[in-house]
């Protein structure tokens, strides 16, 4: 069965930094392009934040955390991390790790939400002074 589980979010002062892992399981994340979303405040919306693609790890990032975000997959493709530095209170919502595919593509991965159709639950990232 496939399945993505996010974890390390929490709450965290302005200028510091969080690791969030998404541990897939039922598949190798190498197949997959996986990408990181979060909720757009006060709606329902996702947008992108970051994503890998599948082959060869390619990394795209969105203009708002460019910089600061850096998304990574690990040697055994078990997991796929999100290290984000200099948080602000803009950034404080849910997030989430979601995987499109199975391609094993060279195509870039998508920010947009709509090809991602296995999604994790989610992790609550605040920060707060």
């Amino acid at each position: 069965q496939v399945q993505l589980v996010e974890s390390g979010g929490g709450l965290v002062q302005p200028g510091g930094s969080l690791r969030l892992s998404c541990e897939v399981s039922g598949f190798i994340a190498e197949a997959y392009a996986i990408g990181w979303f979060r909720q757009v405040p006060g709606g329902k919306e996702r947008e992108g934040v970051s994503c890998i693609n599948s082959i060869p790890g390619t990394t795209t990032y969105s203009d708002s955390v460019k910089g600061r975000f850096t998304i990574s997959r690990d040697s055994d493709k078990k997991a796929v991390y999100l290290q984000m530095n200099s948080l602000g209170p803009g950034d404080t919502t849910p997030y989430y790790c979601a995987a499109d595919g199975p391609s094993y593509s060279r195509r870039p991965c998508d920010l947009n939400p709509v090809p991602y159709d296995v999604w994790g639950r989610g992790t609550q990232v605040t920060v707060s002074s």
